[in-house]
């Protein structure tokens, strides 16, 4: 019973946000293509959660979820039966927070994307702003939180359970749960994460944007390299992803 009552909100917790950072950069004018404005919703323009924005407390930002937005849910929709595919898009209001965009879930089960301030500034062009938004919506139409919770469930459940078999304390076997669901959350991460470049790709492509100039975002990030078990690929096989699917486009 004490290792199976660990083991979902363990899930929850590593599988809650996929992330996507950038150091502080001067931000420039950048491009964007001719793909004609839809209409996005309401309560994104309207309303936001405690601690947050809509988009329209940022203007170029708000011009780039107008056209990004309901080509990520058409697609959302054209790939999956039964999701939620009504994005809420939010930016966080707090000025400290890094430059990062992540994607969650709320109570409802509304697939949500949040981009702080500092990604904001520090994006270099609309490009890059449309590829991120797009690669953070493909991970929840790739369905990646409900897999790493999976990973993670396998991962606590195996080295809880070894742990128990092997004779150790409760408290050894909190620890070795706890690694487990870490492990096995990050175990099929970096595929994730490509497979959301290539869709988002497409999303920011569809949506009349250059994600080849928005994928150079990644010459300006730390680069992790080839980590065992890192939570992101190297940033050269993340360009190369992106440029071997926007040649077929």
């Amino acid at each position: 019973m004490r290792l199976s009552s660990l083991i979902l909100p363990l899930a929850l917790s590593v599988a809650g946000c996929v992330e996507v950072t950038s150091p502080t950069s001067a931000p420039s004018s950048g491009g964007g293509g001719g793909a004609p404005v839809s209409s996005m919703d309401s309560t994104a323009l309207t309303s936001a959660p405690a601690g947050f924005q809509t988009v329209n407390a940022n203007a170029r930002f708000a011009g780039v979820v107008r056209r990004v937005e309901p080509i990520a849910e058409a697609q959302c929709r054209q790939a999956t039966r039964g999701s939620n595919c009504d994005f809420a898009i939010y930016i966080d209001a707090n000025p400290s927070e890094p430059a990062n965009a992540y994607q969650t879930l709320d109570n409802a089960n509304r697939p949500v994307i949040v981009f702080t301030k500092a990604l904001l500034a520090d994006a270099q062009n609309t490009d890059e702003l449309a590829f991120v938004l797009g690669h953070e919506a493909a991970h929840h139409i790739a369905g990646h939180i409900p897999k790493q919770q999976g990973t993670a469930v396998l991962g606590a459940l195996i080295l809880g359970t070894a742990a128990g078999l092997g004779g150790a304390s409760a408290e050894s076997i909190d620890s070795f749960t706890r690694l487990g669901a870490a492990v096995g959350g990050r175990f099929f991460s970096q595929d994730m994460e490509l497979e959301a470049d290539a869709l988002g790709t497409v999303i920011a492509h569809d949506a009349g944007y250059d994600p080849v100039l928005g994928a150079q975002f990644f010459d300006r990030i730390p680069d992790p390299g080839e980590t065992f078990l890192g939570s992101h690929p190297p940033n050269a096989k993340r360009q190369e992803t992106v440029q071997k699917v926007a040649a077929n486009l």
